[in-house]
């Protein structure tokens, strides 16, 4: 009985062994960034998500990131309120082309009302969050497009 359920066991794993993405990539979106760089991103679709966004997490790693999807194109400012890191926003508009960048935008941990927001200077139907500092690291500007 033992050896069947290592069988069963040890079958059931090869296929994710051989798999390119983990059992954490599952749900990720790839976006190519301009000069061929991917990233995996989660996609918020949702009202509620995207109004929690990255709101109590601790890290992000440098090669993920976070896409808001909007229902339609807008000028859509966002804020950090109870954010814990820096983050990269960048938004794109309905052609992936980044219309805005707010670079290193700072957590803010206070109260709500003392929170700034930042960008919405611009029509935009996507916004993509990475950790502060990845949009300088990877070259991107306003114009760039991006591919997902």
């Amino acid at each position: 009985m033992r050896r069947l359920i290592l069988v069963i066991a040890a079958s059931l794993c090869i296929p994710v062994g051989c798999s390119r993405k983990s059992a954490l990539d599952e749900g990720l979106m790839e976006i190519r960034l301009p000069g061929g760089r991917e990233i995996r991103a989660e996609v918020l679709t949702r009202p509620e998500d995207l109004q929690r966004g990255m709101m109590f997490r601790e890290s992000l790693a440098p090669d993920r990131g976070m896409l808001f999807v909007h229902p339609t194109a807008g000028r859509h400012s966002y804020w950090m309120f109870q954010c814990r890191i820096p983050l990269d926003i960048i938004w794109l508009d309905a052609g992936k082309r980044i219309v805005e960048i707010s670079a290193d935008t700072p957590p803010c941990p206070g109260e709500a009302r003392t929170c700034p927001s930042y960008g919405g200077n611009h029509d935009a139907l996507y916004v993509l969050e990475m950790a502060g500092g990845m949009a300088k690291k990877y070259g991107l500007k306003p114009g760039d497009v991006l591919s997902f």
